[in-house]
């Protein structure tokens, strides 16, 4: 087994959570679709709103938010690859 590299999982992540939320977004001021996910989202990050400048703000709470999960769970893993 190898040593997962921590800071280019929680990169990975970090991009494609952002992706998600921004594409998401912008989807949804355009056509309403998403509407329901990202209202939930909404009541989770401050500030954040469906409209264009929310896109953005989604980004980047979901870029760290994101970095974080894939962060942490590379460390665990790799924390437990060792004790073996």
């Amino acid at each position: 087994m190898g040593k997962l590299n921590a800071k280019k999982l929680g990169l990975a992540g970090g991009i494609i959570g952002g992706a998600v939320v921004f594409i998401t977004t912008l989807l949804s001021v355009t056509t309403g679709y998403g509407t329901a996910f990202l209202q939930t989202y909404s009541s989770l990050h401050p500030w954040y709103s469906i409209s264009i400048i929310g896109a953005f703000i989604g980004l980047v709470y979901s870029f760290i938010c994101w970095f974080v999960v894939g962060y942490v769970l590379a460390r665990i893993y790799n924390w437990g690859a060792k004790s073996k």
